[in-house]
């Protein structure tokens, strides 16, 4: 499809033929003089000087129109230039049907904990969540996931997409404190239930994986579910962490014992029950296929197409008639004058 971005530049186009009409040279007081006068010229060979006068004429005549026809297509070439022309090619989009998934990440350093075992070593809170979600964000084929993580504060790592590689590897490369040592778990919960409210109802999902434990933020995290309640977002819960009294965790290099550390799983477990979720413990090896099952009985987000046109533009096109006209202007600087002797004597 073809179009002008900016099609009221054309009214430019008639401006060579308004502006004679409105600054007409005004004739001389010689030129008024003579006008009334008859000149009588006298020449012994008067008559062949006239039939060489008429014989130029034509070729005078016809010099000003092309000279006039120039200067008029260099200056229509210049305006359609300014007019932006340009070709619309469409292309459609086509999302498939799916849910719309956001993965909320605790990042805080209490991820940083020493209480999981994996294979007979320890394994901090983080690695044992990059896992598990890593099966789960591969297993999720056509479905939507966007990635957030909160630490003292929330961030937006990626949008929902259905680039699930590219939120595997925005999560892989998360690490404890990223986003500050403190744990803003409700503005995570919030920040979350914004982005899911722009989607449509019915297949809200959000993933929290997170140890329970609140310290910054302006949201309550049992507040933030009530307001994922509103949006018709669940929200299924991962607890990550122990209950023992002392848990080890690095810090500078060194591994220190706090007591500090204790996963909250109560308010995991209210966040999920209160959202229309559930709540899951991250060690329990079924956790992620029990997760998926209740994910499939939601209703999907029904397919969406949309069509955008992008614009090749063709300004090149006046440009080069543009250039091609001055040149013809260029062959005769003197302009209709020169032109036009070179018309007659041709």
């Amino acid at each position: 499809m073809f179009e002008f971005a900016w099609p009221w530049v054309g009214l430019l186009l008639p401006l060579p033929f308004i502006l004679p009409l409105l600054w007409r040279e005004r004739r001389t007081d010689r030129e008024e003089t003579l006008e009334g006068q008859r000149v009588t010229l006298l020449h012994p060979h008067l008559q062949e000087l006239q039939a060489a006068y008429q014989a130029r004429r034509p070729s005078r005549q016809l010099a000003g129109w092309v000279h006039k026809t120039l200067l008029y297509l260099l200056w229509a070439a210049l305006v359609v230039a300014l007019m932006r022309p340009q070709w619309l090619e469409p292309h459609t989009e086509i999302s498939t049907p799916g849910y719309d998934l956001m993965v909320v990440v605790d990042a805080s350093h209490s991820m940083d904990a020493l209480d999981f075992t994996v294979e007979g070593r320890q394994v901090t809170r983080m690695a044992v969540v990059k896992g598990v979600m890593g099966r789960f964000i591969d297993a999720r084929e056509g479905d939507r996931i966007g990635l957030i993580i909160f630490g003292s504060q929330a961030f937006v790592l990626s949008p929902l997409t259905v680039d699930r590689l590219a939120v595997r590897q925005l999560l892989d490369g998360v690490v404890p404190s990223i986003a500050g040592q403190g744990t803003a778990l409700g503005d995570g919960i919030a920040l979350g239930v914004k982005k899911l409210r722009e989607r449509p109802e019915g297949s809200r999902v959000m993933v929290l994986i997170a140890d329970g434990d609140n310290t910054h933020g302006g949201f309550a995290p049992i507040e933030a579910a009530a307001l994922a309640r509103l949006a018709g977002a669940r929200i299924y819960v991962i607890g990550v962490g122990s209950k023992q009294e002392s848990i080890p965790i690095v810090e500078e290099g060194i591994v220190k014992y706090r007591d500090d550390l204790t996963m909250d799983e109560e308010v995991l477990q209210r966040i999920g029950s209160l959202s229309g979720g559930a709540y899951f413990r991250a060690t329990d090896t079924q956790a992620l296929e029990e997760i998926s099952q209740r994910i499939s009985q939601l209703e999907k987000t029904e397919a969406e197409a949309r069509t955008a046109f992008l614009p090749h533009p063709l300004y090149r096109i006046p440009l080069a008639v543009a250039l091609l006209a001055l040149l013809g202007l260029g062959l005769f600087p003197e302009g209709r004058r020169r032109f036009a002797r070179r018309m007659a004597s041709a």
